[in-house]
């Protein structure tokens, strides 16, 4: 039987008293000194307290803790009033509530020979036991340095600005973002982390979100437009039964490069949605109207006519955003929209529809599935029970460079059908299994592959081999220590078994990561460190009909360079207070085709692999050779922290040298420098 314990601790008032002040007198109390009166008081109110609290029946799950951070006041009339309960748990939130709905009438706070209101703060945490005798008021007194005045204030104000992070929505995925929470889940036992967005009920769990970001309030703005710039969402409202928040963002970068063009820039305008009925129901909606000019380098691949000229369905594919038409000189338009309806009927279940991206793996990059494509239609269904979590998802994509068969002006569709089995083995050591097929869109998806547990390799072959294609795969995370997190991915398009001795042979289609994190490295606080290696076998992810590849929209749905190469990164990133900042070094060697794309070398996924030049003596980085070097430095400066708005300010160095010039990529140096303001939404990748 595990011990329980609660400690609760009773700040000082909000108001700060002359000589004549008293505290809040129970009868019990009264007679005592003056001096005394402070101390019945706390001492009263917590035997009150727990003497009246009923334990949810949640709190009596074995290894269930949290800390719950309540602000109450007694009126200048005598009564207590709960001002501010912060936990995700509705019914604890219901229980503190209804204690202090039932606590007696006392004798108010004087000061000056005038009754008045006094504040305090009851931290509680979990597990807890009825048992008033367990506490020492000497040992758990706390007094903050900062006023109680600034502590409700800022309360307040995250308890109004932060709905979201009661909620059952999806936390943006930014690799920046994600590091603290991928942090909380390390420092838990058991915890699974690979299958992103995470939900903000899923890390409020683990990680207080409230607290974190109401360091960054500013209390002291007072005007409206000072707190919609520092604080709040542009429109919030709240009701019994639903919420919702309203903001009008942008992203809007200047910079320039060591090219021709005059400039680069973006100017993209957002309107982002959010909100929750009943508790069960979460939606999200954001569009996104933009236009660019990027550097050079990342101009001639939106313009690539290689990816456009099959045909030419549009005059560019931004990386990562989607179609394009052409802005002005050398500039681009590109609208985005992306949004998303989930049901959560119990705390084991959700369920997503909407139009947008999902990330499963533990590294900077994923062969499993990644956000480096253009967001497309899906439907997730999400389980976590006991040790398993098991993710399915379920893909419309679109493939611009590829013609319809019915009509020539009309994208051609796949459908790609995926589950995810993450299950902790122990304390450290997670284990994940992989399974995905990808079908054509002639005939609409096979209602086969909607069955949640079926193994889609044996459907898939049972269908034969041009109805669709399978890919399956393996992840691995070690707990090391406490701070040192070791994570890796295997995944397999195809292996040969009878000439497993020659792994030259083109039929060895597999790809692999291997990585380490470091936090809080060498013991200084929000420093962290993380390297991976990925390499890719050519011909991976490929298919002899290329709708069958693992793609979308003209990229990957793995790694943002395809197949056919080796890459190393080493990342590092830091914050304090607003600041923040990360290093970036990519070093790889990648195998491009020649210009004719008569012979695929095995490095572009949407070549046949039936073009290859030969089935054995096949190896990494082959064809075409490319030796990559990129160096990334980013500055940021948090602004409002309610919608995740920066000022940042980018350097990028990117060396890029091939043994033969293509429309897109050429051998060059580019120095990149851009400075903006944005709301971090989602991840742009500009490394290839």
């Amino acid at each position: 039987m595990i011990k329980k314990h609660a400690f609760v601790v009773l700040l000082i008032p909000s108001i700060f008293f002359a000589q004549q002040e008293r505290y809040p007198i129970f009868d019990v109390c009264k007679g005592s000194q003056i001096q005394s009166l402070k101390d019945c008081f706390y001492t009263t109110t917590r035997k009150y307290f727990f003497s009246e609290f009923k334990s949810p029946k949640i709190l009596k799950n074995e290894g269930y803790s949290e800390t719950v951070n309540t602000i109450f006041g007694v009126t200048s009339e005598g009564e207590f009033k709960l001002i501010y309960v912060h936990t995700p748990n509705q019914e604890i939130r219901k229980e503190v509530k209804r204690v202090f709905s039932v606590f007696p009438k006392i004798t108010p706070a004087w000061y000056n020979n005038h009754p008045v209101e006094m504040k305090f703060e009851l931290p509680i945490k979990f597990p807890v036991i009825n048992d008033s005798s367990a506490f020492n008021t000497k040992t758990l007194l706390d007094v903050k340095k900062e006023s109680l005045f600034d502590v409700v204030e800022k309360k307040k104000l995250a308890d109004s600005t932060f709905l979201e992070y009661n909620s059952k929505l999806n936390i943006p995925f930014t690799h920046k973002n994600y590091v603290d929470y991928e942090f909380a889940l390390h420092k838990s036992h058991g915890t699974h982390s690979a299958s992103k967005p995470y939900t903000y009920s899923q890390i409020s769990k683990y990680y207080n979100l409230s607290e974190e970001k109401k360091k960054f309030l500013k209390p002291s703005k007072k005007t409206w437009t000072g707190n919609k710039i520092w604080n709040e969402h542009l429109l919030q409202v709240k009701k019994d039964d639903y919420w919702f928040t309203v903001d009008f963002l942008f992203d809007v970068q200047l910079g320039k490069d060591n090219s021709n063009l005059a400039y680069t820039y973006n100017n993209s305008r957002i309107l982002n949605i959010n909100g929750e009925i009943w508790g069960n129901f979460s939606f999200s909606t954001t569009y996104y109207e933009s236009q660019g000019r990027f550097a050079e380098y990342v101009n001639s691949f939106i313009t690539n006519p290689a990816i456009n000229v099959r045909p030419k369905n549009s005059e560019g594919l931004v990386p990562g955003r989607g179609k394009s038409k052409g802005h002005k000189i050398n500039s681009h338009d590109y609208p985005v929209a992306e949004s998303y309806l989930a049901f959560t009927p119990n705390k084991y279940m959700q369920f997503q529809f909407g139009n947008g991206k999902n990330f499963i793996g533990d590294g900077y990059r994923s062969f499993i599935l990644s956000d480096v494509s253009a967001p497309t239609t899906y439907l997730k269904m999400k389980v976590d029970i006991w040790k398993i979590q098991y993710t399915n998802i379920w893909m419309w994509n679109t493939e611009p460079s590829i013609r319809s068969i019915s009509d020539s002006n009309e994208h051609a569709r796949k459908y790609v059908a995926a589950h995810y089995l993450s299950v902790n083995v122990s304390n450290r050591l997670n284990l994940g299994f992989f399974e995905t097929v990808i079908s054509k869109g002639e005939n609409g998806i096979d209602a086969g592959f909607f069955n949640p547990i079926i193994f889609y390799r044996s459907l898939e072959f049972n269908r034969g081999e041009d109805a669709g294609n399978a890919i399956i795969g393996l992840t691995g995370k070690y707990k090391l220590t406490d701070n040192v997190s070791l994570y890796s991915q295997f995944m397999v398009d195809e292996f040969s078994l009878g000439n497993f001795r020659d792994l030259s042979d083109w039929r060895h289609k597999y790809a692999s990561q291997l990585g380490v994190k470091y936090f809080d490295a060498f013991n200084v606080e929000n420093l962290f460190l993380q390297f991976e290696y990925n390499c890719a076998r050519p011909y991976t992810f490929a298919h002899k009909s290329p709708i069958l590849n693992y793609g979308n929209y003209s990229q990957p749905l793995g790694h943002l360079w395809g197949a056919n190469f080796w890459e190393a990164i080493a990342i590092g990133r830091y914050k304090k207070d607003r600041w923040s900042g990360h290093a970036k070094i990519t070093l790889g060697k990648k195998g491009f085709d020649l210009e004719d794309q008569t012979v695929s070398f095995g490095g572009d996924i949407y070549q046949s692999y039936e073009d290859r030049l030969t089935d054995s003596g096949n190896e990494i980085a082959q064809g075409n050779t490319a030796h990559i070097f990129i160096a990334d430095l980013q500055a940021d400066y948090l602004i409002n922290p309610a919608n995740n708005t920066n000022l940042f300010a980018r350097l990028s160095y990117r060396n890029f040298s091939i043994d033969k010039s293509l429309p897109s990529y050429t051998s060059r140096t580019n120095l990149w420098f851009t400075l903006g303001v944005r709301a971090d939404l989602f991840n742009w990748y500009f490394d290839f």
